[in-house]
């Protein structure tokens, strides 16, 4: 079983932050040095023991410039995803800090912060900032979470199948043997069907060329008995590590609740045995 609702929660929770800064009509460079200077604050809160995290947004770089545009009202989901609070103290200071049980924080940090720099990333190769921008590659909604997952092998303890969709960069989904093919499934939580409208792989930390190059992904009705080809991928090449790439279903109008890819090949199948990926995100339709 998977546990990622956080990592959906987190990736839904950029959808008012991102909102109200075209709302706003802030460019660009204002957006991602916002980002940058609340991501600063959250990495501050990482590297403080778990059961203690506090930070202030005035000790940051650049909060009091923060604090005067009151930015801070667009995280309120975000925080709430991260199990933390923010409360204005009587020198006009933020403080941010524990809301619930801080082991949620400790799953959630390291999420939100590779969450923050792939929409950093992202942003900056926005040609425009605008309504239109608002969908993936740059925001990531409707995430499918909390299945189970069945693969053809993985390699205990930080390559196994469910770390392909734990939201961290931190974990890979390793199969020792995958180098010519394997496989990985995914079933939805209580079967509930959906309709796969697009999907996100990421490369993992090391060893390029273990990269899948070619693949199929399959939709089920059925749970698994039955398979309809989805989308299919054939040399496609990560030109560096960590990198996400999106693909977007062209065969829409299924529902699904199961979900499974075929890997075929990887980027140099003459010098490993190994295929690896560092995670996968499948987004349903909306509707």
């Amino acid at each position: 079983m998977c546990v990622d609702e956080h990592v959906t929660r987190i990736y839904n929770a950029f959808f008012p932050i991102l909102s109200q800064f075209v709302d706003n009509l802030l460019s660009k460079a204002r957006a991602v040095e916002v980002l940058k200077i609340f991501k600063g604050i959250l990495v501050e809160l990482k590297n403080l023991p778990f059961r203690i995290r506090k930070a202030s947004i005035s000790s940051v770089s650049n909060g009091a410039q923060f604090l005067e545009d009151q930015m801070l009202l667009a995280f309120d989901e975000l925080l709430k995803a991260l199990s933390l609070k923010s409360e204005m103290v009587t020198d006009g200071r933020i403080d941010i800090s524990l809301a619930g049980d801080p082991v949620n924080t400790s799953l959630a940090l390291p999420v939100v912060i590779d969450a923050l720099d792939d929409i950093i990333y992202n942003l900056n190769k926005c040609d425009y900032f605008g309504k239109d921008s608002l969908s993936l590659p740059l925001l990531k909604l409707n995430r499918i979470h909390s299945g189970s997952v069945l693969a053809s092998g993985e390699e205990p303890p930080l390559g196994i199948a469910t770390s392909a969709f734990d939201g961290t960069q931190m974990t890979k989904w390793e199969e020792p043997d995958g180098a010519k093919g394997c496989w990985i499934i995914y079933k939805v939580q209580d079967n509930q069907m959906h309709e796969l409208v697009a999907y996100e792989l990421m490369s993992a930390n090391d060893a390029p060329e273990r990269d899948p190059m070619d693949w199929v992904v399959e939709g089920s009705d059925d749970g698994g008995s039955s398979w309809r080809v989805l989308d299919k991928q054939t040399s496609q090449m990560f030109e560096n590590r960590f990198q996400r790439r999106t693909f977007k279903i062209q065969s829409v109008g299924h529902l699904s609740n199961a979900f499974r890819f075929r890997f075929l090949a990887v980027r140099d199948v003459q010098s490993t045995s190994r295929l690896q990926v560092g995670s996968i995100d499948l987004y349903a339709s909306s509707r």
